[in-house]
């Protein structure tokens, strides 16, 4: 069964489908990266080459205005104030590969809301769709492909960025394509469906030097940076233990996610990696050991092929442990809490697109004390667009690389063997970093 772009979040390759072209005009807007972290310009990069096309301006070009800031910020918030943006042709240019719930959704209107991006073309199985979404765009006609036309993608300079937003299975092929075309690569989550997969999108992007990046939203969300914040500040005391939980109610049985083939697994692959990450990125360890278990019914059409519900333990050299939990067949629940010698920090909501809860549990004044947090609302799927923006424009490593999605995925092996062998399974280290340099906060 190949699912089609009306049934598929993600929207893989229909067969039969037509072919056609490239890029798209924009209205004009201000100017590009006012200052990198350290005030010096940056080179803006475009093109599958990564020529310079323009420099980015100092502080106090003509056309920027800054004024001077009028509260104490050692005890006021600065006021949030719109900045300058890239003109339309000297944003990074991306093209959207699958056309399905999350790309209309979530990722193109994020892009739509970047300062460092912007969509110049579309690939898609439906030309009648990618046209209507073209128009909304402005993304123009002779930038819509289709999968059998993908790798004229090569031969548009607009296009700087694939983003592979299809089924699972399939992010390894679109990712080594996209690399063998000179593009860089931003690839949604999960990587892929084996550990072998991630290794070879690893090493495609490296042979054709173009960046690649695993879209983890959630560690670009200025809440979960906070906790992140905390721990490594140790304001949270020596860590002891994580509970996530991230449970949702399958309809369709036919859905893509529901089968094996395209999805790798159930719930883990799909939502129980947001705790699983959550976990190495908050705590800034590795796990070295994890026992789980999965449930699949007999009697129910949507669990066929995939698990119902998984739980698992991490248990990480510092004694903290994670218990992490992921269904597909629960009243939807998004949650985590970190519990630290001195503090604990929770999300409730959390891992969601908005409406995210921060609380956070001290000893005040000889008394339990619970604060709730309040941050102003962001769009993180914008936020972590254009940190892959300015990575292309430095040449600098992505805060999630290909080796971030890579260990996940060989945890979540690890995971599946506890599972089947009702054993505990070790894991092995990964040989070196697995995040590049922090997001730049500043540039947000």
């Amino acid at each position: 069964m190949t699912p089609t772009d009306q049934r598929d979040p993600h929207d893989p390759p229909a067969p039969n489908s037509q072919p056609a072209e490239a890029d798209r005009p924009g209205n004009p807007r201000r100017h590009f990266l006012q200052r990198t972290g350290s005030g010096v310009a940056a080179a803006l990069m475009a093109g599958a080459s990564g020529q310079a096309l323009a420099a980015a301006t100092t502080p106090g070009t003509p056309n920027t205005v800054k004024l001077p800031l009028i509260q104490d910020t050692e005890t006021d918030q600065a006021e949030n104030t719109p900045d300058a943006n890239a003109e339309p042709d000297r944003r990074i240019g991306y093209a959207i590969v699958g056309l399905g719930r999350l790309s209309l959704n979530q990722i193109l209107p994020a892009l739509s809301a970047s300062k460092y991006s912007r969509v110049v073309a579309l690939v898609s199985g439906d030309r009648e769709k990618a046209s209507k979404i073209a128009h909304q765009y402005g993304v123009r006609e002779s930038a819509i492909y289709n999968y059998t036309t993908y790798e004229k993608l090569a031969d548009n300079p607009e296009v700087q960025v694939i983003y592979i937003v299809l089924p699972n299975s399939m992010h390894a092929e679109y990712t080594v394509r996209a690399a063998a075309m000179g593009k860089h690569v931003l690839c949604e989550k999960p990587m892929a469906i084996s550990s072998a997969e991630c290794q070879q999108m690893i090493d495609a992007c490296k042979k054709a030097q173009r960046l690649l990046m695993i879209a983890y939203r959630s560690q670009y969300e200025p809440m979960d940076r906070m906790v992140a914040k905390w721990v490594k500040e140790k304001r949270l005391g020596p860590l002891r233990e994580f509970i996530a939980g991230n449970s949702q109610n399958a309809g369709d049985p036919t859905q893509w996610r529901l089968k094996r083939a395209l999805a790798g697994g159930g719930p883990l692959p799909d939502v129980g990696i947001y705790c699983l990450n959550a976990a190495r990125f908050l705590s800034n360890e590795e796990p070295y050991e994890v026992i789980a278990s999965t449930y699949r019914p007999t009697d129910d059409p949507r669990f066929k092929e995939v698990e119902q519900s998984v739980h698992f333990v991490l248990r990480f050299p510092s004694g903290l442990t994670a218990t992490c939990m992921a269904s597909y067949a629960s009243h939807e629940s998004r949650f985590f809490r970190l519990q630290g010698a001195k503090s604990w920090a929770e999300m409730n909501p959390a891992f969601g697109y908005n409406g995210l809860q921060l609380r956070r549990g001290e000893l005040i004044e000889g008394k339990n004390a619970t604060t709730q947090i309040g941050i102003d609302p962001v769009d993180q799927f914008a936020r972590e667009i254009d940190h892959m923006s300015l990575c292309v424009v430095r040449g600098q490593t992505p805060h999630t690389p290909g080796e971030e999605g890579l260990q996940d995925q060989k945890i979540v092996e690890a995971i599946y063997e506890s599972a089947r062998t009702g054993r505990a399974v070790k894991i092995t280290a990964p040989s070196g970093p697995t995040r590049g340099p922090e997001p730049d906060e500043e540039n947000f």
